[in-house]
This record gives C-alpha cells, sequence and structure tokens, in this order.
C-alpha cells in the first residue's frame, strides 16, 4: 500500500509545499545561471523511470560547453563552472526535479535515475531498480553519493528496493538534509562527476 498509494501522495504535497517554500532560492538560482552561463538555466535529459519508462529530467545547469579542437565536449571537470561546484556543493541543482516529482514521474526518494544508455547493460538483479519510481536523493545518496563503486551503488538500490517504507524514506531525507553540509561526498577521489557504467554482468533482455 505505501509504494502505490501513500509515498506518491507524500511525494506531491511535500514537493508542492517545498516549490511554495523555496521558491525565492529558485529565482535567485535562476538569475544567477542566467547570466553565469550566457542566459542557459537549466540541463534537460532523458533518463529511464519506473519500469524503464523514460522521461525528462530537469537539473539548473552545472557545465558549460566547451569543446576541444575536434568539437568533442571537454572532460566533466574541465567544463564544470565555478557558480555549477557551488551549486552541486549545496545541491540545488536538484531542486528543478521538484516539478518532475509533481508530474509523478520521480519521487522524492528512491534509486537515482541514471543514463538510458545504461538500460542494456544492466544485469537481471541491477534493474530491478527500475521496480521502484526512481527519486531526487536516494540510500546510495546518503551512503557514500559519487565515492561509491558502481557495484556499491547497485547493492544500496537493491537494498532500498526490497525495503522501501515511509520510516526509510523519511530517514533518507533526514541524511540527505545534513550531507548537504558535507561536500567532501560529493564525487568520487578525481572526478567531477561519478565514472561511467561499463556492465558488470549478463545484461538483462530488453525490448
Amino acid at each position: 500500500m505505501y509504494p502505490k498509494f501513500i509515498k506518491p501522495t507524500f511525494d506531491f504535497f511535500v514537493a508542492l509545499l517545498l516549490l511554495i517554500l523555496l521558491w525565492p532560492v529558485l529565482f535567485i538560482v535562476i538569475l544567477i545561471a542566467f547570466f553565469g552561463n550566457k542566459g542557459k538555466v537549466f540541463f534537460k535529459q532523458q533518463r529511464p523511470g519506473l519500469h524503464g519508462k523514460i522521461f525528462t529530467i530537469y537539473k539548473f545547469r552545472t557545465m558549460n560547453e566547451k569543446q576541444d579542437a575536434n568539437g568533442n565536449l571537454l572532460p566533466d571537470a574541465e567544463r564544470l563552472t565555478t557558480l555549477g561546484k557551488f551549486i552541486r556543493k549545496t545541491s540545488l541543482d536538484e531542486l528543478p526535479q521538484l516539478f518532475n516529482v509533481l508530474k509523478g514521474e520521480l519521487s522524492l526518494v528512491g534509486p537515482r535515475p541514471l543514463l538510458v544508455e545504461y538500460l542494456e547493460l544492466y544485469s537481471v538483479e541491477e534493474m530491478q531498480r527500475h521496480n521502484v519510481k526512481p527519486g531526487i536523493t536516494g540510500w546510495a545518496q546518503v551512503n557514500g553519493r559519487n565515492r561509491q563503486t558502481w557495484e556499491e551503488r547497485f547493492r544500496l538500490d537493491l537494498f532500498y528496493v526490497q525495503n522501501i517504507s515511509l520510516w526509510l524514506d523519511l530517514k533518507i531525507l533526514a541524511l540527505t538534509f545534513l550531507k548537504i553540509f558535507r561536500s567532501h561526498e560529493t564525487s568520487a577521489e578525481g572526478q567531477a562527476t561519478m565514472e561511467k557504467f561499463r556492465g558488470s554482468g549478463k545484461p538483462a533482455k530488453t525490448d
């Protein structure tokens, strides 16, 4: 009953309340991002949601689009702006995802939605992370975030899927609030973002 009925209602009203309370912060970040990123405020990307259904996720832009001599984007670490570092450090880049929650595409808590290209790389067990709606934050994020290996992240995601409850969600939300002030866990050592997933087992069959 909790995942199907109580959780979606909880998500909607908490997301709506947060948007109402944080609208001045949103407005300020939009203004700063507009002038700091030459008018490009939002980052949009397709991600797989519940049961692998594709949706568009929204975040505040934290990286520029600088390219090398061959027209390829530079590594993430070289494109992450000073403003972007601050926005990520404070997790302000995630705020636009509250609109994804209102649309029913995201939950406040759940496995983070990863790249669409990873779908064909998951093992049958790893694919279970899509048995629940993805979230803005999750059990993996409050237990190391991008400092984990992919194996550790998936193990934590599957723990959440198998133990989903209101109590666990409230615990994760409380820990997320505390993690915002602990920026040393934002990324893996030497990385601006987590390294790409290359596959860890026999891929699951996907249509």
